[in-house]
């Protein structure tokens, strides 16, 4: 399997996990920085993954990411469904 390095040289192996490349992210910038981190820091480093990737490696972590996404969002929605008919 191929892998990328962060910008302080963390591997990460690209097998389409992607909660593992979520967890080297919150590894390399905001446990790193002890919380103290931007919005641009995150997306800096995310591009920088980004950039190492291949068209194929992108559309899977993308479609990874919709269906992470898609479940987080189903969720949400129930959780604010569920809490609106205990309070009747």
């Amino acid at each position: 399997m191929r892998t990328i390095k962060t910008t302080s040289g963390a591997t990460i192996t690209l097998d389409g996990d992607l909660l593992a490349i979520m967890e080297m992210l919150y590894q390399e910038v905001t446990a790193r920085r002890e919380l103290e981190r931007s919005f641009e820091d995150m997306v800096k480093e995310i591009q920088h993954l980004i950039d190492q990737m291949t068209d194929g490696e992108r559309r899977t972590y993308l479609a990874e990411s919709l269906f992470l996404n898609t479940v987080k969002y189903e969720n949400d929605k129930l959780e604010a469904y569920m809490k609106k008919l205990t309070k009747k």
